[in-house]
């Protein structure tokens, strides 16, 4: 079952910023500049984990924070590029 994550870092070298963002463009989607939202099931979450942990340094900062169902579900959408929200996933059958 996926979840969605927010995912928030400070990162002290350039170098390790850039590579930490592009990691974090693989899995998901640019909110703000040091702010991501990921839609990821466990094994997703725990491979981006220690794919991070090998670039982050102990005097960088990352924060790794899941967002339920209900309160994805009450995220506006505020951009007029992006209308995909925070729903979930529709299935892709339907049973009758």
């Amino acid at each position: 079952m996926k979840m969605w994550y927010l995912i928030a870092y400070d990162i002290r070298d350039a170098k390790r910023l850039r590579k930490v963002a592009g990691k974090l463009e693989s899995y998901g989607e640019r909110v703000q500049y040091s702010l991501f939202r990921c839609r990821l099931d466990r094994p997703q979450l725990e491979k981006l984990r220690w794919e991070l942990s090998e670039i982050v340094a102990s005097v960088d900062s990352l924060l790794v924070m899941p967002v339920c169902a209900q309160c994805a579900a009450k995220v506006p959408i505020h951009s007029t590029e992006d209308q995909t929200g925070w729903a979930e996933d529709q299935p892709s059958f339907r049973i009758v």
